[in-house]
Formats: C-alpha cells, structure tokens, sequence
C-alpha cells in the first residue's frame, strides 16, 4: 500500500529530535460516509478536538478488522470498506512513537446509534457528528490551534493531539482532492 504521507515534529512548527528506535503503533482509520454523504466525526468537546474515527489496532487483527472493530465502537455504525487509501507515517519524537496508520474509505451498512466509547473518550466529551466533508476539514483545521490536553490522559497532550489533527487534516484533503464515492 502506497504511503499517503509522512510528519515529522518539523510538520508542528518544533524541531526535530534524534531517536535511536521507535516503538511502532499500527492503526486504523478514515473516512466513514452515510446515505446523505456526510462523514463520522468524533468530536471532543473538553479538548476542542475534531478527528476522524479509528484507532490502534488489537492482536492479530488486520487492519481492516481494526477499522471495522473501531466504527461500530465510534459510530454505532456497521460498515463495508470501499477503498484504501494508503498508509500515514507519524514520527512523534517526543514520545519515541512511530504511529502507522492504514486509511480506508467507506460506507455505512447499519446505524445502531449506540456507541461504545471508552472512559478517556467520555471524559474527553466525545460526540459523534455527521457533517459534509467540507465542514468536517474546517472543524479539524479551525481547532488546530485551540487543542487543550486531556485531563484523563499525561500521554494525550496538545503535542500528541496536533500530529492528529494535521494527519486528519491531510487525510481529508487527500479524499476531498482524490475520491469520488
């Protein structure tokens, strides 16, 4: 699969620090759109974050198991992949971090409207939102600079949470430039 992109601290406006060995996380994540073409979008109201839904994936699991496992978590929703759009590559120094995640499009089956977020997700105030593509790319740009650290989390910090806005920035901009569903 084709490498979409890759960031670095440099991409964040910091300067790059020298890491001898990364430990590598692999995601899962993308563009989830419903039958009025609007896309999920987990809003995090007490860090005035926007993202798209995913996240790591478990053992064993391939990554289309992780994004399948991760929407019906964020969404409620059922979906079926239509396509994969590439790999992103995160080089989060400061954390001695390598995120890898496998981005994917696709498409709502079933909407059982319950969600199963996490505890960090709810202290968070996490809420899913469906919004045109447009709009989900200006929420995730306008809160770029207004990120606040989780309480619930030392490790999800306004440094670690930039990286996932640009990524999900560039990953919406890549789908809005690219993708016709």
């Amino acid at each position: 699969m084709d490498i979409l992109f890759e960031l670095t601290d440099k991409d964040i406006g910091m300067e790059e620090k020298e890491v001898k060995e990364y430990k590598t996380r692999i995601a899962a994540r993308g563009i989830i759109i419903n039958d009025k073409g609007k896309i999920a979008v987990q809003a995090k109201y007490n860090t005035n974050e926007y993202k798209l839904i995913g996240g790591g994936i478990e053992d064993k699991e391939e990554p289309e198991e992780g994004f399948l496992r991760e929407a019906l978590e964020e969404t409620g929703c059922k979906i079926q992949i239509v396509k994969k759009l590439g790999i992103t590559v995160e080089y989060i120094t400061l954390k001695n971090a390598k995120q890898l995640s496998h981005i994917f499009v696709a498409k709502v089956l079933e909407d059982s409207k319950m969600l199963d977020l996490t505890v960090k997700e709810k202290s968070e105030g996490a809420k899913l939102i469906w919004v045109e593509p447009k709009e989900a790319l200006e929420l995730i740009k306008d809160s770029y600079n207004n990120l606040e650290s989780s309480t619930y989390s030392k490790d999800y910090d306004v440094y670690r949470m930039k990286f996932i806005s640009l990524r999900d920035r560039k990953i919406l901009e890549y789908y809005i430039d690219n993708c016709k569903i």
